[in-house]
């Protein structure tokens, strides 16, 4: 059998009536480079009938995961990807006709980048909140001009798994097998298991890349684009950030850093109450800041009393 030079995986849950449409745009790739590329999906233990519509797809391999959550389904796809790059959609994600041309063609020319993500535009059902431009990059639109730009890791600040590309050996070598973060499930909208991952493979000195020229349509239903959903979504965040503001720090230093981050958090706090006070009722936008900064400001003790310690250090 020929080598497989890129591996697409998509990762879903409840997916049946989302994924074809993936699908379809994954068909019409344009491939001048003749790149031989496989089609891999994740069914995230979905109860609609997912399995049936992709098993009977010859074009794909299917694969089970039981294991709720976004970083299980993940750890998965790169378990089984045949080829040296994994590129993630998730099933609400439509890439361009060269998006398979372009990612492979990035890794040739950026050997040192263990990942990097695509620029990803919104498909609104519905027209976003007044002042949605504050939180889109939340909800994984990165629209971040047409120059490749590589991620500092001081700032923090890494591509969200949709439209990702992975080195797998990045990934196996430096990514632990169970992480803290397993993604959204029902009753629980704690996330970031992307960010998570993506920092081990930073710290370990791979480059991190945001690639515009893989471009993909992220569409985003009604339902996502209200007060019901942003304010928990970004609760859920905001819940996270002990875990992937920790990420390779040593422990005799975490105690201050915690601190430092704590202060920090609370000046943030302060100064929207003082700006925002008067709309925060009305204004979805402004209450879904509120909410993921004072999240990220109990997060430390959410973990603390939520999660044993001792887990931590199984990553």
């Amino acid at each position: 059998m020929d080598q497989i030079d890129f591996t697409v995986a998509i990762v879903t849950y409840n997916g049946a009536e989302r994924v074809p449409l993936v699908l379809e745009r994954l068909r019409s790739q344009i491939n001048p480079q003749q790149i031989n590329w496989e089609i891999l999906v994740v069914d995230n233990n979905s109860t609609d009938n997912t399995a049936c519509v992709l098993q009977k797809n010859p074009l794909i391999r299917y694969s089970f995961e039981p294991q709720q959550g976004a970083a299980h389904a993940r750890q998965r796809a790169i378990r089984e990807a045949q080829a040296p790059l994994v590129g993630f959609l998730d099933d609400d994600n439509l890439p361009e006709d060269d998006w398979v041309t372009e990612a492979y063609q990035f890794a040739l020319l950026s050997p040192r980048a263990g990942a990097y993500g695509s620029q990803i535009h919104g498909d609104y059902e519905i027209d976003p909140p007044p002042n949605f431009e504050r939180i889109k990059a939340f909800l994984a639109i990165t629209e971040r001009g047409q120059e490749p730009l590589l991620y500092n890791p001081k700032l923090r600040f890494l591509p969200p798994s949709a439209g990702l590309v992975v080195r797998r050996e990045a990934w196996l070598k430096n990514v632990p097998e169970f992480c803290i973060l397993s993604g959204r499930v029902e009753g629980s909208m704690l996330t970031s298991e992307d960010l998570e991952a993506l920092s081990y493979i930073q710290q370990a000195g791979w480059e991190v890349w945001y690639n515009p020229k893989m471009e993909i349509l992220h569409k985003i239903p009604a339902h996502r684009l209200t007060k019901e959903y942003l304010i928990p979504f970004m609760g859920g965040i905001g819940l996270s950030r002990y875990v992937t503001r920790m990420v390779g720090v040593k422990s005799y230093f975490k105690p201050f850093l915690v601190l430092a981050y704590w202060f920090n958090d609370l000046r943030k706090i302060c100064l929207h109450v003082l700006k925002y006070s008067q709309v925060i009722k009305t204004d979805i936008v402004a209450a879904s800041e509120r909410e993921l900064l004072l999240k990220s400001w109990i997060s430390p003790f959410y973990f603390w009393f939520k999660s044993p310690l001792k887990d931590q250090d199984k990553c």
